[in-house]
């Protein structure tokens, strides 16, 4: 199944950075969602697994930038 995002989400993808899921796909109960994230500093798309997504920071939630996405920023950078 793909389904769209309206409004896209803004994730990061470990190892790639931040970036706006557009859509998910998903294959079943066997396979991990792909989140189709187009990723800021590059313009690339990637089909990011599950276990590679990250929320970004958001201020006006209260959630902070997850330990995850500090390392993978520092390793990127």
């Amino acid at each position: 199944m793909f389904t769209q995002l309206d409004p896209p989400i803004p994730l990061h993808v470990l190892g790639r950075g931040d970036g706006y899921a557009l859509a998910v796909i998903d294959y079943g109960q066997e396979h991990n969602l792909l989140w189709v994230t187009a990723i800021d500093a590059t313009g690339e798309i990637w089909c990011a697994p599950n276990p590679e997504v990250r929320m970004q920071a958001n201020w006006s939630m209260k959630r902070p930038q997850g330990m995850a996405v500090k390392a993978s920023k520092e390793a990127t950078a």
